[in-house]
């Protein structure tokens, strides 16, 4: 079963939430071809319900010890632009669609979304443009992020956000 799974990390996204699970985007997620979606709400408010989308299978739940199965199951991973989850998601080698939370104040998750798009490594939105994201996305001109190399992720991280 075609599988997007959604992550907040350990934060609070309710928009994240509430964008991916509206009937325009699970409309256009079947219309790709995924029939299962798999959020993880972390600190949330919003948690939706099993059959809340008619379009696809909803599981959601908090936090767990682990999501590394969740990201090996995943056909596509959702994630917010945390520096942690997004190299999980990388490290887990699959499309990758980063959700900037342009809420937040002096947003270092753009610098580090940018950088990673530019590198081709990823996708990248706001919730206010996930739908077009979604529509027009190519999977395919992401490249996979080099694996076990923690200094070169702490060079793109210093480059990314200015400190070199």
């Amino acid at each position: 079963m075609k599988t997007v799974f959604v992550t907040v990390g350990t934060t609070r996204f309710d928009e994240l939430i509430e964008s991916v699970t509206s009937p325009e985007v699970t409309q256009i997620l079947k219309a790709r071809g995924y029939e299962r979606l798999v959020l993880q709400v972390g600190r949330g408010t919003f948690v939706p319900d099993a059959d809340s989308c008619a379009h696809l299978s909803v599981e959601a739940f908090r936090f767990k010890d682990s999501i590394a199965e969740d990201m090996r199951q995943a056909d596509l991973i959702i994630s917010h632009a945390g520096a942690g989850s997004c190299l999980e998601a990388l490290g887990a080698g699959k499309p990758l669609l980063v959700v900037v939370n342009d809420k937040l104040m002096d947003n270092h998750q753009l610098e580090l979304a940018r950088q990673l798009h530019m590198d081709h490594h990823l996708l990248y939105c706001t919730c206010s443009t996930l739908i077009e994201t979604l529509k027009n996305m190519d999977l395919s001109v992401l490249q996979p992020f080099p694996p076990g190399q923690p200094k070169n992720f702490a060079d793109f991280l210093d480059k990314a956000l200015g400190v070199k």
